[in-house]
């Protein structure tokens, strides 16, 4: 271990906070299992050996969308073939012929679709919350509140209090991509800014909301980049506590047909993880999201300081319009046996970290 390394360890475990130098060093020296063995002291000390998951599901109301971000694979033009747009009655169709007992959150996303007025959000929520009155509802990431603020001639303000009026619980933590303005100037100009998504977090958090933060990491953007995106999110928490757990997504190619150098390597998204649990020292989760990165590197992720797998999905769509290779969804049985068998202690959770259900530590053989 060399000097550099046990300086930044040494402030790790006295609890100073990380720089960006630091976190630049950790990104580029060859040393990565002592970053993941300093990740998984930090996640441990914070949260056991538990690992959390949820029996969500997620729902795509419409793929209609007026940006154009260079990523996604996810979006129509209005009368393009392909688009849709769910009516109530197929939106309950819809989660109808999916629901189960056991489903505790709703995931709601979509395209940014200006053919349809803002009450068609509200009421997207408002019939869900009527008919499933005991699912969480998690809906509309950071950038659909400054898109619903524009078509509605609201504030962002007044837009989320609308929005929680109607039935909303939490949002998810999309839209964020990377939060730095020359990114989002070449890969998605069409949506809201950095100032614009943090300010949506913010006033969500005034509100009593507690929320997600994501980052979609493995295309244009500079290591430095990702890391002035870790602090800006770490800043807002220091000031608001509002977020729940920080999501580093892996940047899927256009083609499921793209060969391995179109995607992001298992290193980069270790090493990636690890840094955003040393980074992010106000935070109190990191998740994997085994639909971007696998079900092995899920697994193998829980000791590189991840304390939480996502959930059982029901029908993920927006990585799937690309070029994710995984499943669609997993079992609960199927998430409880990746973390038994990194050693780990499986626990369901809610939306809000709440303990559902904890199982017992896989059987040594």
């Amino acid at each position: 271990m060399d000097t550099r390394f046990q300086e930044i360890a040494d402030k790790v475990r006295h609890g100073e906070r990380l720089t960006l130098q630091d976190g630049l060093y950790l990104y580029e020296t060859p040393d990565l299992l002592s970053i993941a063995q300093l990740a998984n002291e930090v996640n441990l000390s914070r949260n056991g050996k538990k690992v959390y998951f949820i029996q969500n599901m997620y729902i795509n109301p419409t793929n209609v969308c007026e940006a154009k971000c260079s990523f996604c694979g996810f979006r129509r033009d209005p009368g393009e073939e392909g688009a849709y747009t769910m009516s109530p009655e197929e939106l309950l169709e819809y989660v109808g012929h999916r629901m189960t007992d056991n489903i505790r959150e709703f995931h709601i996303v979509g395209g940014h679709n200006h053919k349809v007025p803002f009450d068609y959000y509200l009421d997207t929520i408002s019939i869900l919350k009527k008919n499933y009155p005991n699912v969480t509802i998690k809906a509309y990431t950071g950038a659909e509140i400054q898109f619903f603020a524009k078509i509605s001639g609201q504030s962002s303000g007044e837009v989320l209090r609308a929005l929680v009026n109607a039935g909303l619980d939490t949002m998810p933590g999309g839209g964020a991509e990377i939060l730095t303005e020359r990114y989002r100037e070449k890969m998605s100009p069409d949506k809201a800014s950095t100032d614009e998504w943090l300010e949506a977090h913010h006033i969500a958090h005034n509100l009593g909301l507690k929320t997600h933060a994501t980052m979609l990491y493995g295309s244009i953007e500079t290591k430095e980049e990702r890391l002035i995106h870790m602090m800006r999110v770490r800043e807002l928490q220091d000031e608001t506590n509002g977020y729940l757990v920080f999501i580093p997504l892996a940047m899927q190619p256009r083609s499921i047909n793209a060969g391995i150098r179109r995607r992001t390597s298992a290193m980069d998204d270790m090493r990636t993880l690890a840094i955003s649990r040393l980074m992010l020292d106000n935070f109190p989760h990191v998740k994997a999201y085994w639909i971007n990165i696998g079900t092995q590197l899920t697994q193998l992720s829980m000791h590189y300081g991840v304390s939480d797998i996502h959930g059982t999905l029901v029908e993920e769509r927006i990585s799937h319009a690309v070029g994710a290779l995984t499943q669609s969804a997993l079992t609960r049985d199927e998430l409880v046996w990746l973390i038994q068998g990194a050693d780990r202690i499986p626990v369901e959770r809610d939306t809000f970290y709440n303990e559902i259900k904890v199982f017992e530590p896989a059987m040594k053989k």
